[in-house]
């Protein structure tokens, strides 16, 4: 706790000073982020950080491997579909990401199997992504796997999206637009999906 501690320090003598009145804009107006992003947990990925976000400009869930799961409203605890839900129906944010990246943890247990300490949660999390699973080792040479699986979770969550009737509604009216991108953590290479469907890196400034 100490070192985080000493990292909200900083914060309050550096970044503070520079964003006070950002922030008490967002604490007066309230939120208006410009777009929903759904990223994995990794503490190597970071959504703002990666898109040099202010704040308030992003909203964010993450959980492990960047999974949407499908539309399923009953009594089960839905984290991930309840932060979906307020910010395409009550935010009305106009673009939902979905952020894969490199080295995906819950990819790997997905292709090769959660390990025991995993079993409770993790294992049938990723079974969210059982058609990504099918779809790579059906096409993928092996050495290609980790990552073509990875970009196949991002296709998944995002056709999982659409099972979700106000955003297919939002999005059938042009008021929301579904992107999916990968984060390489070795190059810091953003690739985009583009719609060939394929992911193409995006060209530096």
């Amino acid at each position: 706790m100490d070192a985080l501690i000493a990292g909200y320090r900083q914060f309050r003598a550096r970044r503070w000073p520079q964003e006070r009145e950002r922030y008490a804009a967002l604490a007066r107006h309230g939120q208006q982020p410009r777009a929903l992003v759904v990223a994995c947990s990794d503490s190597r990925v970071d959504p703002a950080t990666v898109f040099s976000a202010a704040p308030g400009e992003l909203f964010v869930v993450r959980n492990v491997a960047s999974l949407i799961p499908p539309y399923r409203p009953d009594a089960a605890y839905h984290g991930t579909s309840a932060a979906l839900e307020f910010a395409v129906r009550v935010l009305r944010v106009p673009l939902l990401v979905v952020m894969g990246h490199g080295q995906c943890g819950g990819v790997r247990a997905l292709l090769e199997g959660a390990p025991p300490e995993a079993a409770d949660f993790v294992a049938p999390w990723m079974r969210i992504a059982d058609r990504a699973r099918e779809r790579t080792l059906r096409c993928a040479p092996a050495e290609a796997r980790q990552e073509a699986c990875e970009h196949e979770t991002v296709r998944v969550s995002l056709e999982n999206a659409m099972t979700f009737p106000w955003v297919r509604e939002a999005v059938e009216a042009g008021r929301l637009a579904l992107h999916g991108c990968w984060f390489g953590i070795a190059t810091g290479t953003l690739a985009v999906l583009g719609p060939d469907g394929e992911f193409a890196p995006v060209a530096p400034a």
